[in-house]
Parts: structure tokens; C-alpha cells; sequence
């Protein structure tokens, strides 16, 4: 299943700086890079990994350093071994690759603001910025991809910076390139519109499309495609740990709920009757189970049901997806392109820059967003006939709380 990396990801170290570094995804993408580059694990859930990204230039999954922030000071070994007490990692993983998770451990600093801080919001981008660019330098990476996998924040009122912000800045402030993996807001607030657009590094967000959401852009095509009248959709997600506890916050709820409601209204041409509600309940720990119950007319008006339930584990289901954008956007970074990676919709319910909401769609334009990212020497064999690329383009294609959840 593995793809060969190209020449070009030899003989460099490419950093991956997480934002809630300590968390349950945080963790699951360290012990799970280490576990694939260790050859424990098959790259099962890695698009980067699959035929059609072979030869795309990426970072070699051995090149990856990993640090991060975070405002908890649980250790990640003693992190990896909570979750595969809880099934999330396998049996005896942590053990195995508890080098690795020692030695991204002490590449992780304080986060903030913490209650009592008293730095104001430069004094914190600067002390971020300034943790970033250190890691680069001690690691002796080319790059460092900055990528948010904190707990779902609350959407701002007034014009305060939300910690995602601060971070988002930070990162922008050290020259790397950003992911914000979250429904957090990060980029995405008015008074960072002028310092995204001026910045000359790529970024993409956001929210990680993991599940639900995931089931929805596929079903919503199927329906329109199919001329069916979907009358009304509604879901529910039952989930536990520190993103449960977190989304029991109506506002940080309804933060996340955005995404899940404009999939369905751009697949389906308009918005549906229905709603999202998300339950907190702690014994599912870091599983999670989402319902989807949708009303819809055939022919003739015939009235009918369709019902989905997802069961899975959001940790091992982003953690992949994780280790893809870094490697997508450390490469674009590479390749010259700065700016807003529509072209990565395929990853994200609230995709930033242009691009369908189909995920069939979106994965096109996802492979031929690879074939701009191979060298000149190997864009003959992209089957999508796309050239290597113009320096200083985007593929359009068409901190937070970090309690130790991830999202």
C-alpha cells in the first residue's frame, strides 16, 4: 500500500507542530507515524499512501519531527498508554514505540492562555511564534507545518483573538505553513484576513471531515443525483472524553454543527428541515456514535427512510488524515504555492478557497492537486495531464482548549 517517495523527500526533516499536542489525535498521529515508519502497522486510512501519490514529492513519513504546544503536562507515553488501555491504540504500541513518543514529548511547550495569564495577545504570539522556530532550528528541519488538533472552541464574540487565532498568527508569524484540522476559528477571523493573504505560506482547514460528515457528502450527491426530494435530515452524535466534554458547550456545539450543515446544503442545492444535536457521554470515552435519519420522496411522491449509523474511533480516523495535510501542504510549501489549498476540500467539512462539496469530486480534484506537486520531470506521468505547477499558485480546485481530546 505504501507509495515510493520521490527523490526530492530525501535528505530533509520536515517538522509537524501540533497544537494540543498532547491530546488523544496528537497522540494517535506520533505513535501511529512511528508504528508505519517501523513497519508494525500497514498506512491503513493514508490517502498519501495509496498509488495515486506516488512520485508527488511528499516528505517521507521517517522524515517527520514532531512538537507541539499544549496547557496539559500529561506525558505522551503515559498519554499512548490511557488509549490503548481504551482500545484507541493497540496492545503494546505504546512500548514499542515509546522512543518516539519520549522524544516528541520533550519537543513539546507550554500553551496558553492559561487562567492567569497575563500576557496580552503579541506577547503570546510572540512567545508561540518564538517556540516554533526554536523547535526548527534544535530539529534541524527544511520546514514546519503547524497543524491545530486542540478541542473545539467556542466561536468569539467581540473582537478578541480566540487561542486558535493566537496560534494560527503565530504560525503565520514564523513562516509555516498552517492546518487548522478543528471548527475553531483560527484564520478564519476578520482581523487575520490582511496577514493570511500577505503571508506567502499555504494553509487549508477546516474541521477534519472524519465521520458523519464524511457519509454525508457522499449521500447528499447520491440523493441529488438521483433526482430524490430530501424532505428532511437529521443526525445525532453521542460521544465522549475532553471533545465531549468540550462540545457539551452549546456555543463550541454549535461551532462544529456549521460544517455538518452546509455539506448537506451545498450537495443538495438548499438547506433541509432537521438538526444536528451532539451529546456528551463520558463513558464512550474516545468512541463515538453518529445517527443520521433522512426523510426523502420517490417517484410519485412515495414517502421513504434512510437511517446510517457510524461507530468508530475519531482519534484513529483523523490521525491519518493528520499525517496527509502535513504532507501535502509541507510539499506545496516546497513547491512554491502559498495561500488558501482549495484544491484539500476532500479533507475538511468548512474547506477554505473554492471547490465542490462532493466528496467524489473533491478527491479529483485532490489527485490532480498531486500531479501539481511532482516534479517537472515526473508531471508526464499524471494521468490528469496537470503540469508541475506555477510557483506562487494555489491548488483551488475548484489556542483552543487542549484538554487532551483532540476532536
Amino acid at each position: 500500500m505504501s507509495a515510493s517517495p520521490s527523490a526530492s523527500s530525501h535528505g530533509s526533516r520536515t517538522g509537524v507542530w501540533l497544537i494540543g499536542a498532547r491530546g488523544s489525535v496528537a497522540t494517535t498521529v506520533v505513535a501511529g507515524c512511528a508504528a508505519v515508519t517501523a513497519g508494525l502497522h500497514p498506512a491503513t486510512g493514508m490517502v498519501t499512501e495509496t498509488p495515486d501519490f506516488a512520485d508527488a514529492g511528499l516528505p517521507a513519513l521517517p522524515s517527520l519531527v514532531f512538537g507541539g504546544h499544549d496547557t496539559v503536562d500529561c506525558p505522551l507515553p503515559k498519554r499512548a498508554e490511557a488509549l490503548a488501555a481504551g482500545g484507541v491504540l493497540p496492545h503494546g504500541l505504546p512500548s514499542a514505540v515509546g522512543a518516539e513518543l519520549a522524544a516528541a514529548d520533550r519537543e513539546i511547550r507550554p500553551g496558553g492562555p492559561l487562567p492567569g495569564d497575563t500576557r496580552d495577545d503579541e506577547e503570546l504570539i510572540a512567545a508561540f511564534a518564538a517556540d516554533i522556530t526554536d523547535f526548527a532550528r534544535r530539529s534541524r528541519v527544511e520546514r514546519t507545518v503547524v497543524v491545530n488538533v486542540a478541542s473545539t472552541e467556542p466561536a468569539p464574540t467581540g473582537g478578541a483573538l480566540p487561542a486558535s487565532s493566537l496560534y494560527a498568527t503565530a504560525a503565520l508569524r514564523a513562516g509555516c505553513p498552517y492546518v487548522n484540522f478543528t471548527p475553531s476559528t483560527g484564520l478564519h477571523h476578520p482581523a487575520l484576513a490582511a496577514l493570511a493573504e500577505s503571508s506567502g505560506v499555504p494553509y487549508a482547514g477546516r474541521d477534519g471531515k472524519t465521520g458523519q460528515t464524511l457519509l454525508r457528502s457522499v449521500l447528499g450527491p447520491m440523493f441529488a443525483q438521483r433526482a430524490l426530494a430530501v424532505r428532511a435530515w437529521s443526525g445525532t452524535n453521542l460521544l465522549g472524553g475532553g471533545d465531549g466534554a468540550a462540545l457539551a458547550d452549546p456555543a463550541a456545539a454549535a461551532a462544529k454543527n456549521a460544517g455538518k450543515e452546509r455539506v448537506l446544503a451545498d450537495t443538495l442545492g438548499a438547506p433541509v428541515e432537521g438538526e444536528v444535536h451532539i451529546d456528551d457521554v463520558p463513558a464512550l470515552g474516545d468512541w463515538k456514535t453518529a445517527w443520521d435519519h433522512i426523510a426523502f420522496d420517490g417517484f410519485l411522491g412515495a414517502r421513504m427512510i434512510l437511517q446510517t449509523t457510524w461507530q468508530g474511533c475519531d482519534s484513529s480516523l483523523a490521525a491519518p488524515l493528520v499525517l496527509d495535510l502535513a504532507r501535502l501542504v509541507a510539499r506545496a510549501q516546497q513547491k512554491g504555492l502559498s495561500g488558501p489549498l482549495g484544491a484539500l476540500g476532500f479533507y475538511f467539512k468548512d474547506p477554505v478557497g473554492e471547490g465542490p462539496s462532493s466528496l467524489a469530486e473533491q478527491y479529483g480534484e485532490l489527485k490532480r492537486f498531486a500531479g501539481r506537486l511532482r516534479d517537472a520531470e515526473d508531471s508526464g506521468r499524471d494521468g490528469d495531464g496537470e503540469d508541475g505547477g506555477t510557483p506562487g499558485t494555489v491548488g483551488t480546485g475548484g489556542g483552543a482548549d487542549e484538554r487532551g481530546a483532540g476532536r
